[in-house]
């Protein structure tokens, strides 16, 4: 067995769909039948019910038996990396949202990049927060940063800080105020940032009414390209505003309304049952990433 056909095995028990598992692992369709039928053959059992014209993939008795046996086999291989790196230096698996990696860990990598003590070797991944549960669940990562508390036997979540919404203006805008009122903006000149179910509630109910903005996006590289064109705003964390004020002459204010804007709340997910060298390694990180955050100005919480 090789490490490549014990994830591709994996993802699947979590899509039950081979086009989504070949999207989500970045290969073709062929590739992830290769692999599957290649894995068979290597156990000598069958694995998928396989039906012609049903895109819902099904496990047999002994492919849901092995679901278990995978999830040790991809612990144990991850272990093993860690053995055969440099000694001392911890191998990780990061699972981040895009809109983090993309604006609050960057600076952190770089910095861990540059210790002189390499103490660590990371493998970096960008997926949705549903995904990074699933991927802990099952071993692929080792540590993952959500937006969402989701109830998962296996699955250890804690909230390390909460971030600010602020109203952010292409520099152009003619409302030049600390607090501006969500009534005051043209929603047709809105690039709408929705990274979880709350924000998107208040949303609905402060902004739109039932109205399109100009642009819904859901990356940070997105909303950074739109916020260029001018009279655009846009209402997103105290991260986010950070990055992007590196980049761009930005107006920002606070909101003025009584109801406002739910805070973003990150949370670090790790696994129950983690290994002592591998939590070690995750503690080791933490403690790295908490320093960071209290020198940015983030308000922890733990």
């Amino acid at each position: 067995m090789n490490q490549q056909d014990i994830e591709t095995f994996l993802m699947l028990v979590r899509t039950k769909n081979i086009t989504k598992t070949a999207e989500n692992l970045f290969v073709s369709q062929p590739t992830v039948s290769h692999r599957l039928k290649q894995l068979e053959d290597e156990l000598n059992v069958s694995l998928l019910v396989r039906k012609k014209g049903h895109k819902r993939v099904e496990l047999t008795a002994k492919g849901e038996a092995f679901i278990p046996i995978a999830e040790r086999w991809l612990s144990l291989m991850n272990e093993t990396m860690m053995l055969q790196a440099r000694e001392g230096v911890v191998y990780l698996n990061i699972g981040c949202t895009d809109t983090l990696n993309s604006t609050l860990f960057p600076e952190l990598y770089r910095r861990i990049s540059r210790d002189k003590n390499k103490r660590f070797s990371l493998n970096i991944s960008t997926h949705y927060s549903i995904e990074l549960y699933e991927l802990l669940d099952n071993y692929v990562i080792d540590v993952g940063f959500v937006y969402h508390h989701l109830h998962y036997k296996n699955i250890i979540s804690e909230i390390l800080t909460r971030e600010k919404m602020y109203i952010i203006q292409e520099a152009s805008s003619t409302l030049r105020r600390d607090k501006i009122f969500l009534s005051e903006l043209d929603l047709e000149k809105e690039i709408c940032f929705i990274w979880e179910t709350n924000f998107q509630i208040w949303h609905e109910q402060m902004i739109s009414h039932g109205r399109k903005p100009l642009f819904v996006v859901d990356t940070f590289r997105l909303l950074s390209e739109f916020m260029e064109e001018p009279g655009r705003w846009t209402i997103a964390p105290q991260s986010v505003v950070r990055e992007l004020q590196k980049t761009h002459n930005l107006i920002v204010s606070e909101v003025a309304d009584e109801r406002q804007p739910p805070e973003r709340i990150i949370y670090m997910i790790t696994h129950k049952d983690m290994t002592e060298a591998k939590a070690a390694a995750v503690n080791a990180f933490r403690e790295m990433m908490l320093e960071y955050f209290k020198e940015i100005g983030l308000k922890l919480e733990v």
